[in-house]
């Protein structure tokens, strides 16, 4: 596997809030979806969890809210590992409006919202952060890409 399946959901209509648009917390949700999906691909699905103990905990995100999503949109998230070693992943998900379900974007699409996420592989039970598994690091380390061009950015202070 070279790059990540697209993750797709659409606007359900309690997604929607005052102003008639996708709520920031369905954004999070969508991007939370995208991530299980990411880990599902990448060895650390429901059974792994069970089995090891062990999943990714995510210790910082970084969001950016670009355009309005309507009620009913297909949604489109393509998610990209920007790094992955020791017990550390730091990746990224861009999210599109897909002209039907299951669509893939079209080249030209706007992305409607970006995550930017760094997580850690913790044993649940010992509570701490521990290193990939061979497995694991074996599938995220070719799917490493390099970082979108607003990846690393942060919130300017105001003064």
């Amino acid at each position: 596997m070279t790059s990540l399946p697209l993750f797709c959901e659409t606007v359900r209509p309690e997604w929607i809030d005052y102003n008639g648009h996708l709520s920031e917390a369905f954004y999070v949700l969508v991007f939370g979806h995208a991530t299980d999906a990411m880990m599902d691909a990448t060895g650390m699905d429901a059974m792994y969890r069970a089995n090891s103990g062990c999943s990714l905990y995510t210790v910082e995100s970084h969001l950016r809210y670009l355009r309005d999503v309507p009620e009913g949109a297909h949604l489109g998230v393509r998610t990209r590992i920007l790094g992955a070693g020791g017990k550390k992943a730091h990746f990224t998900h861009e999210m599109y409006v897909l002209d039907a379900a299951n669509a893939a974007p079209d080249e030209d699409a706007a992305v409607v919202a970006t995550s930017e996420l760094l997580a850690l592989h913790v044993d649940q039970k010992a509570g701490r952060a521990i290193p990939f598994p061979e497995g694991v690091r074996d599938r995220l380390t070719p799917l490493v890409e390099t970082a979108p061009v607003w990846a690393g950015r942060s919130i300017a202070r105001i003064v």
